[in-house]
C-alpha cells in the first residue's frame, strides 16, 4: 500500500469519526475531586470534596457551606448499593443513618439523555486551549429536569443543574478531578455508626436532596 493510499485510508477514518454523533457516557471507575453547589434557589452555595466508587457503588462527600448568615460542615458517606446514607458528625461522634433514591446519580449520561449540544471551553485554536464537551439534558422524577456536562475525552463531569418543583433550581460546578483514589476508608463508615438505625421516610433522599437537606435544618436552627 503506497503513501497516497495510506493517507486516504486515513482520511476516511477520520471523516467516520466526526460524523459519529456523541453518545451517552460513563465516567471512570474511580475518581476524586472538587466541586461548588449552589441549591435552595440561590440561599444556600457550599464548596467540598467528592470520592467516587463506581465498584464498590459508593460516594464519599465532605461539604462546607453557608445558608443565609450561617456555616454549616457536612460529612457524608452515601452507598447506593444498599440504598442508604450516613450522615456523620464528628464533633459529636454522632451518626444519621437514611434512605438513599439510587435511580440517579451524576457521574453518567443517562441512556435517555438527549444530546443539546457540543462546544469547545475556552479556544480550539491550538492544543492546549480548550476541551471538546457535550451538554446533556433530560427528565427527573417530580416533574423535574437536569442538564449536564462531561468532556468528549475521558467522560469527566463537569456540571450539573437541575430543576424540580419541591427544591428548586441546583447547580454543581466541579473541578480537580485525578482518576482514583487515595483513602480507601473513605467507603467504610466509621465505627460509632454501627448502632445507627435507618429512619423511616415517606421518600428516600437523592445525593442533592441529602445536601439540602441538612443545609435547610441549619437554616431552620438560625
Amino acid at each position: 500500500m503506497n503513501f497516497i493510499s495510506v493517507l486516504s485510508c486515513l482520511s476516511m477514518l477520520l471523516t467516520a469519526a466526526a460524523s459519529q454523533d456523541p453518545k451517552p457516557c460513563v465516567a471512570p471507575p474511580l475518581m476524586s475531586g472538587s466541586f461548588t453547589v449552589m441549591f435552595g434557589n440561590g440561599l444556600v452555595t457550599s464548596i467540598g470534596t467528592i470520592s467516587f466508587d463506581a465498584f464498590g457503588q459508593k460516594v464519599r462527600v465532605r461539604n462546607y457551606g453557608t445558608v443565609g448568615n450561617e456555616t454549616f460542615a457536612l460529612d457524608q458517606l452515601m452507598i447506593f448499593s444498599e440504598k442508604v446514607y450516613y450522615e456523620i458528625d464528628w464533633s459529636k461522634f454522632s451518626c444519621e443513618k437514611k434512605a438513599l433514591d439510587t435511580t440517579f446519580t451524576p457521574m453518567h449520561v443517562p441512556k435517555d439523555a438527549k444530546l443539546m449540544g457540543q462546544a469547545f471551553l475556552g479556544s480550539s485554536s491550538s492544543w492546549g486551549m480548550g476541551v471538546l464537551v457535550n451538554t446533556w439534558h433530560g427528565d427527573l422524577p417530580q416533574n423535574g429536569k437536569y442538564s449536564t456536562v462531561f468532556t468528549e475525552v475521558g467522560c469527566i463531569p463537569l456540571t450539573y443543574t437541575a430543576y424540580t418543583p419541591a427544591f428548586g433550581w441546583t447547580t454543581v460546578s466541579t473541578y480537580n478531578w485525578v482518576l482514583g483514589n487515595t483513602n480507601p476508608m473513605d467507603y467504610i463508615p466509621p465505627f460509632f455508626c454501627a448502632k445507627s438505625k435507618l429512619e423511616e421516610t415517606e421518600t428516600p433522599d437523592t445525593m442533592f436532596t441529602a445536601l439540602e437537606s441538612q443545609a435547610m435544618k441549619t437554616k431552620k436552627e438560625e
